[in-house]
Formats: C-alpha cells, structure tokens, sequence
C-alpha cells in the first residue's frame, strides 16, 4: 500500500507533494470523515501550527477539505503542539490537528492529528486514513450536502488557557523570583506562550528566538543551536537556559556553566526525583533505544527501571499508556509527563525541573551529576529513496552482525532509517569513545562503498 504517513505525521517540502494544497485538502476530507463515522453528535475538529509562512496555504487547504465534509472547525493559529494537545482535550474536540515541521527548515511543513483525549494517532488508525486517503472515492461516494457545510470559529483565547494549564503545573509554594533564564525560543510556535509562562511566574528572563516572520522558523536558533543559548547564559550569568525547537514539544538546556543537558539527564533528574516522592509509576521509566546505557544504570541503582521502545515519542507515549507508566520521554529533548500533559512538552518539561531545583535548592549542574553517560558517537548518511531497504541487503546486514558480535557486553550499536528524513542514522555506544568512532566510521565507509 502506498505510504502518507512517517514516524510523525506527514512531512515533506511545503508546496511540494505531498506536502502541498492537494494533499491537505483530501487529508482534511479522510479525517472528517472518520471522524462523523464514529461520533454521533456534529463533530469539530481543533486545527493549530507554528509560524512557517506554508501554515497559511496549508491551514486553508484542510480546512475547506473539513468543511466540505460538514463537519466544524476551530482555529487557535500558531500554538506548541503540545498546547493543541491540550486544546483538542479541553475544547471537547473530535481530533486535533498540526501543522508542523517541528525542528526542519522553514521551507517543511508537516501534518500531525491528535485524538480528542490528545494523543497521537496510532499505527494501526493512520493505516486506516492511508487506505481512505488514497482509495479515490472523494467526489463520488464520500461527499455532503450544501446545507451541511461546515464552518470556521477562531478560538481568540487559546494562548491565554495554555499559559494558564502551564502556570499551574509549577507547585503554587514557588515562584521563578530570582532565576535568570536565557529562553530561546526558535521564532517558532511558543514565542508568546513561553516568555509568558516564565515571567509571570517570577523569572527575570532574556528571550531570544521570537520575532518570526515565516522563513526563520529553527534557522540558527533552539533546540538544533543550543551553541547560542550558551554564549547567552555564559554572558549574562544565568542560572540555565532553555532553548525549544520549532513547535516547542521539546527541550534542551543548558546549565549555569553553558554546558548541555540532553534529555537523557533531564529523565534520569525528574525519575529520581519522582523515585525519592514516590510519584513515579511502578517505578518505570519509559524511553528508546537511542537513550544512554547510563540512565539506565542511574534508575537501577535508584530502584528503578528503564523500558525502551522503538524511536519517536509516538511509541514511548503508547508503552506509558498501555503500562501505567507517568514518566517517559527521548534522549533529543521529548518529554512526556502524563500526569500533566499528552504530549511531549518543552515549557511544561522546563517548569518541571526548575521546580525541582527550587525545591533542593540546587544548581542544574549538580542535579545532572546523578547519571554518568557511556560515550555515544552519531552519524546520519543521506540516503536517496530508491535505497531506502538498505538494512535489508544482505551485505549490510552481514557487516552489521559482525560489528555487534565486536562491541556486545560492553556497548551496543542501533542503526535506522529516518522517519522524518532522508537518513539512515547510525548510534555506537561503549565503554571506548575511541573505539566507538572507528567503528562507526568504518560501518559508514563500508556503506558508501558498497551501496
């Protein structure tokens, strides 16, 4: 069967299929449709994106496709994925829809559908709009009346209800008074909402990142540059910075030295936390295989447990769901407090260890001396479509079993085509940095020359 759907939505090069005015028109038909199949009552459907100049054309696209299918739309504009998580939840809405390219370039755009509880739609349900999307019956079979027609409300208040949700996730004993916090915030989708969040509650603040104007979305700036949110923190003498991406459903900081503070640390800081007050569910941690050996060694040692689960916070969310779990999240930045949110959530993660830090008074280095990571070495290759079964030949698959027979027992190698781009994405890990490069230099030589 054809393929819509990555491992995060739809995604592709705006203007361009399928990432174009075709595409989101006949989406917005697809989940419209599924979504009067199985609500009894009108449906309406929750439509936010961040501040690409394409959220325009897109944002117009699957609109007329819903309102075609007499079905209701509410627009909230440029929102953090996780706060139209929240929206789609809190405004009763049959789904919730994103458009987002998340940390690409301006120039991606991307379609991403929540349900009406918040959560990612999984596998099994984007298979379905897949079958539907490209079965042709638009136009003859699957069509509504003139006097059905849906219609378009803005929702004028969202930023105001998101800023409140998250004002009310920090403990209400504390305030930010006192911290000094460099906040970049990529020209993307929080550059109100955050710098709200943050000085309302107290902090004296440097916002850097919120003057958007469509084409600058991610360029040089958040999560993919921590590198100038450092030399902020470094010059104004912050307490930490936070630097979001695009669509703000992801965090990376920066302690009060400049130095960087993955996701991996920040998970085993909120787990041991959660640990010591007995608020972390049957002790568990939800994470991937991209995720340090050293966190897992960290939980161990604190009473704890690491599950791993492929890449994407799709699938971490859905393991916390079908196992109880509260806490999961990513090594690149997603963190999912299930207590609080459905979403990976950058603002919300960043509220969370600042009242952490507040609580023991303690510094951001401090805290992140509680795990010790293995060294790690990336690399991503650019791959062309036509190679995309690459792991499946079998002189790659036969040089892989070899390397891994060379690293087990004291590191471990994870290899995987991208979902969002056209990479294949290569992660040695072991007790040897040295070691570890050689061997992944050599697997992506091998690649190269043999492919």
């Amino acid at each position: 069967m054809k393929k819509l759907f990555g491992t995060d939505g739809v995604r592709g090069v705006a203007n361009e299929e399928p990432m174009n005015v075709e595409t989101a028109l006949k989406l917005g038909k697809c989940i419209a449709y599924i979504c009067k199949k199985q609500i009894t009552s009108r449906p309406k459907i929750l439509i936010g994106k961040d501040t690409r100049l394409s959220g325009y054309m897109l944002e117009n696209a699957i609109t007329a496709g819903i309102s075609s299918m007499g079905v209701d739309i509410m627009l909230v504009g440029p929102l953090p994925t996780p706060g139209i998580a929240f929206m789609a939840k809190s405004m009763r809405a049959s789904a919730g829809i994103v458009i987002s390219a998340s940390h690409n370039p301006y120039y991606d755009n991307g379609i991403k559908i929540f349900n009406g509880n918040g959560f990612k739609l999984p596998d099994e349900h984007e298979g379905f709009i897949e079958k539907l999307f490209f079965s042709n019956k638009f136009g003859k079979t699957l069509k509504t009346t003139t006097n059905e027609i849906g219609k378009a409300i803005r929702i004028d208040d969202a930023i105001g209800r998101y800023i409140m949700f998250l004002k009310n996730t920090f403990p209400q004993q504390y305030t930010l008074d006192g911290y000094k916090i460099v906040l970049d915030c990529a020209h993307g989708a929080a550059y109100k909402v955050a710098p709200a969040v943050f000085e309302e509650l107290g902090a004296d603040l440097i916002s850097i990142g919120v003057k958007p104007d469509g084409e600058n979305i991610n360029l040089n700036c958040g999560a993919l540059h921590p590198e100038i949110v450092r030399k902020a923190v470094i010059e104004h003498g912050a307490d930490l910075g936070i630097a979001l991406d695009g669509d703000a459903d992801r965090v990376i900081f920066l302690d009060e030295t400049g130095k960087q503070i993955d996701g991996d640390h920040i998970m085993a800081i909120c787990a041991g936390d959660m640990l010591a007050r007995r608020k972390l569910r049957k002790k568990t941690l939800v994470t991937t295989i991209m995720s340090n050996m050293g966190l897992d060694i960290c939980l161990k040692e604190k009473g704890g447990k690491v599950i791993k689960t492929n890449v994407g916070d799709r699938y971490v969310v859905e393991e916390m769901i079908k196992g109880g779990y509260n806490l999961g999240g990513e090594k690149s930045g997603h963190l999912i407090f299930l207590d609080y949110n459905t979403s990976g959530d950058g603002i919300l993660s960043a509220l969370r260890v600042l009242a952490i830090m507040r609580r023991k008074d303690t510094k951001l280095s401090e805290l992140a001396k509680v795990m010790v990571p293995y060294p790690q070495f990336s690399l991503n290759i650019p791959i062309k479509e036509k190679n995309r079964n690459i792991l499946t030949h079998p002189k790659v698959q036969s040089y892989i079993k070899n390397m891994e027979k060379t690293i087990e027992k004291k590191g471990r190698l994870v290899i995987r085509m991208s979902g969002t781009e056209p990479m294949l994405r290569i992660m040695v890990e072991g007790e040897d940095k040295k070691e570890i490069e050689t061997l992944a230099n050599e697997l992506e030589e091998f690649i190269k020359n043999n492919i």
